[in-house]
Formats: C-alpha cells, structure tokens, sequence
C-alpha cells in the first residue's frame, strides 16, 4: 500500500513509519522540519527510514497548497495520515493565528489533494483536547465538543467538522483519531513527561501548575501506532471518529511520583498557579475502538515510564540490568 504520512519525522509518525516500513508499505514522508524544536531531532527520528527504498522523504510545508498538489500528483497515494499540526496548549496561546494557519489551512489543503487525486482512505490526527471542559467522564465519542479550553483544541475540533463536511460531499473515506497525551521514546522535549525527566535527572527544579490532582490518559506510542493501523484496516464509507487512549488518568503528582521510582532520584518540585487552557482531566471511553478497530492498549504507564527513561538515559538502564 502506498501511504502518505504528514508530520513522518516527528514523534508519533516517526513510530509509525517504523511500522509501516517493517510491513512493506510504501511510505511517502511530508515533513517541514518546523524550528519549535531542534532539527536533529527529527533527523535522528528518520536516521534508519533513509536506508529503506520504499520511503521517500519531502521537506515541505502543509501551508503550502501547490506544493502539496504537486506532491499528491507525483505519489498518488491511497492513505494519507495526516499527523503533521502545531501542537500544544500554551504555545497556542501566544500564537493562535498561526494554529489556524497551520492546523486548519494545512489540513483543507490535504483534502483537497485528497479528493481531486483518489485517496481511498484519509486519516486525521484528532485530540483529546477537543473535549476541553467536557465534564462527563470518560470522554465518549458521542459526547458534544462545544467547550475547547484553548485555540489549540479549537483547530482540532474545526478540522473535524471539515473532515465530516468533506467525507459527506465527496465520498472520502475519513478517520478521526482523538490521541490521549502521547508519550515514549522520542518524545518531544516541550512535553511533560520528557521536560520533568530532563530536569529531575539534572537537579533542577520542575514546575508544577495548580495542586497536582489534574489527570491525564497517557498512552503509550506505540499502543497509538497500532491504532491508527487498525484504522488504515478499518473499513468505512463514511466519517468516523475513535479515541485512542488508555482508559487509566493519572494524576499529575502520581505521574511525579512514578517518575521519581522509574529515575530513582527525587524531584525538587516549584508549585505554581494554574495556567490559562489547562483543562482539569482527561480520560478516554475506548469501548468503540475496542470493538471496531479491535484496539487493545499493551503498556501500563509504569512501564512505559521504565521504557521511556531507558531511551532518554541508556545508562539507567544499564545500571538496572546489572
């Protein structure tokens, strides 16, 4: 199958290209190398993908419409997997326009190309934001999407709405996947989970927003690989939306607390008010993804932690083993 993935050098497309390879797919990488963090990053993500002769790697920006045209008429892909966006609640506030610009101009451009150039399937890289101050718990896919706390949750639900618009005027297939806070190896390094264990490792100080009760899902990367595969699977006509998370908040001082145990060192915690769009849980009702996708996550947050640190710092888990 020939796929298209945006965002392919990142984080979570860089997981899933590493399966798509392995399964023999031809996978077209659409990445701009975006300077929120450092390029190398990203290179090191890809490192291994440029030795395969089924992977095609071009640095372009999704903002840029006849580039992308030009991109889609060149590969014809069947999937697309559009991950690529301006991710993160708090940069979005300093930054709205520049969300929209990227989150909502950028995926109106893929779907364009989408429907003028036969993609049979679009997968859209949706969040857990989108539910915002949703105070149902667990967020089910049914439940109204009304209440986004920041602009970045804002762009996600509106690039639903076009999706579902799309998917009813011109037949294509659409996807939606609402990914509950993301975490592994290669994660980004604004996230928390990779900033706390930076910081606990160095001794230095991590700030901690409100009173340590905010829960989150977190979910393990490559639970999510094997959703959105489940996905390209998955047959459907028209719009659907599932989430992708791990049925199991953690609280954010519980989250310090097993970092602490995973990097056996203690934390030196600053508490600080609560931030503006910060939004007090999140939780996914997976029942759908379970019985459509057959999506089952594999790793408990523990040891995801375990496998994340021994990514960040080989010599912790050099000393464990021995």
């Amino acid at each position: 199958m020939k796929i298209l993935v945006t965002g392919g050098a990142g984080f979570i497309g860089s997981h899933l290209v590493d399966s798509m390879l392995a399964d023999g797919h031809r996978v077209i990488v659409v990445d701009n190398f975006d300077p929120f963090y450092d390029r190398s990053i990203k290179e090191r993500n890809i490192k291994q993908h440029l030795e395969f002769a089924n992977y095609d790697l071009v640095e372009a920006d999704i903002r840029n419409r006849e580039t992308m045209f030009e991109i889609f008429n060149k590969y014809k892909p069947e999937v697309v997997v559009h991950l690529a966006a301006k991710a993160g609640v708090r940069p979005s506030l300093e930054d709205p326009l520049s969300y929209v610009e990227v989150n909502i101009n950028g995926t109106v451009h893929l779907l364009d190309a989408s429907v003028q150039y036969g993609v049979k399937k679009f997968i859209f890289a949706s969040s857990s934001s989108v539910y915002g101050l949703n105070e149902k718990v667990p967020f089910s896919e049914e439940d109204p999407i009304l209440r986004q706390a920041s602009p970045y949750g804002a762009t996600k639900a509106s690039c639903e709405a076009l999706c579902r618009s799309y998917s009813n005027c011109y037949g294509l297939p659409i996807a939606a996947l609402r990914f509950f806070t993301v975490f592994g190896p290669r994660q980004r390094p604004d996230l928390a989970i990779h900033k706390f264990a930076k910081k606990i490792l160095n001794k230095e100080v991590i700030q901690l927003f409100g009173d340590g009760t905010t829960s989150r899902d977190y979910t393990y990367v490559d639970d999510i690989v094997q959703g959105i595969k489940s996905t390209i699977n998955y047959c459907t006509t028209g719009f659907e939306v599932f989430n992708l998370g791990n049925d199991r908040p953690t609280q954010l001082i519980e989250l310090v607390n097993c970092l602490e145990n995973v990097l056996e060192k203690k934390a030196d915690i600053q508490w600080l008010p609560e931030q503006i769009g910060d939004v007090p849980r999140t939780w996914a009702n997976i029942s759908k993804s379970k019985e459509l996708l057959n999506y089952q996550p594999q790793v408990d947050m523990l040891t995801g932690l375990e496998l994340f640190a021994s990514w960040l710092n080989p010599d912790l888990a050099l000393l464990k083993n021995n």
